[in-house]
């Protein structure tokens, strides 16, 4: 009796054997076709568009864990940076005589920047603090970057709160299309820095100091982008290419956008050039380095598991 029913059991196993022997062999994760694979990952992300709300708010929640100020958190470092800036650069060093309003222009720029930062550095680390899931259920991997993008723009706008009662307290800002600045600095930033931050979770995979080297680029791009002094100061002293390649910088004109729009309007100030057609061009820019950075991302994931 129990060698027929093991007779049987194997019998089974065996026609299982032959019909997936028979099966056309499919592909897991996103399709390695340029233009389709891309498109084909975009329905798949929007598949799991509520898992993508649900990692977002876990990761919210993850980082006031346990903590009684909570979210007040996200504006004690930049409100403290914004304290140690105004008055070492601008009292000490004597930076506010030469810009009006410095404290708005600190807090305008450091606002934009540290949106772009959160992005790259939580995006750059997504993959390797996700590595539960990863190995364990699939589901698109671009979600994990994507959450940290979500992430900084919940911190965004409870900075932007601050940002614009101070603005609106000091008089620097006013209705107008000057607004439309900010507006194009928020994508541009949006875009470099997911794009950015996807291609870096996916590089962090197989070279873990990746996110230590970011940690020191991104340090060395506050200091190189217009925050704690005017982007004029920078150029005259470059070379006239040299000043060009630095104003064209997606991070620079992201700054200097933002700051147009709450800062600007009421400071005497030079304007730059061609700013809405420099964003504009950095936009399309930013998303043909988006579409790489996700083809280069669906090339590399397959091995994320055995990695981790």
């Amino acid at each position: 009796m129990k060698a027929d029913t093991m007779a049987e059991k194997q019998e089974t196993a065996g026609e299982r054997l032959d019909r997936l022997d028979v099966l056309p062999w499919e592909r897991a994760g996103a399709p390695d076709q340029l233009v389709n694979g891309a498109a084909g990952s975009l329905k798949d992300i929007w598949k799991h568009r509520e898992l993508l709300g649900l990692l977002t708010k876990r990761e919210l929640k993850a980082r006031y864990k346990d903590s009684s100020l909570g979210f007040v958190w996200s504006l004690i470092k930049p409100l403290t940076q914004l304290l140690i800036y105004y008055v070492v650069v601008g009292k000490f060093l004597g930076a506010e005589r030469g810009i009006p309003n410095f404290a708005v222009y600190i807090f305008a720029g450091l606002t934009i920047y540290t949106l772009f930062s959160e992005i790259v550095s939580g995006g750059t680390s997504s993959i390797i603090s996700n590595s539960g899931l990863v190995k364990k259920v699939y589901l698109p991997r671009e979600i994990f970057p994507l959450s940290a993008v979500g992430s900084a723009l919940f911190n965004l706008a409870v900075q932007m709160v601050i940002l614009l009662i101070t603005a609106l307290l000091v008089g620097t800002l006013t209705l107008g299309p000057h607004l439309l600045y900010g507006v194009g600095a928020l994508v541009v930033v949006v875009i470099y820095g997911t794009a950015l931050g996807i291609l870096l979770a996916a590089l962090n995979v197989y070279l873990r100091d990746v996110q230590y080297l970011v940690e020191v680029i991104l340090m060395l791009f506050m200091w190189g982008s217009p925050i704690l002094y005017h982007w004029t100061f920078a150029v005259s002293a470059m070379p006239g290419w040299l000043g060009q390649i630095y104003l064209n910088n997606p991070v620079t004109l992201a700054v200097i956008g933002f700051q147009e729009a709450v800062w600007s309007p009421g400071s005497s100030s030079d304007s730059l050039d061609g700013l809405a057609l420099r964003l504009l061009a950095a936009a399309a820019v930013g998303l043909v380095l988006l579409f790489v950075s996700q083809r280069v991302f669906a090339r590399l994931q397959g091995n994320f598991a055995q990695e981790l």
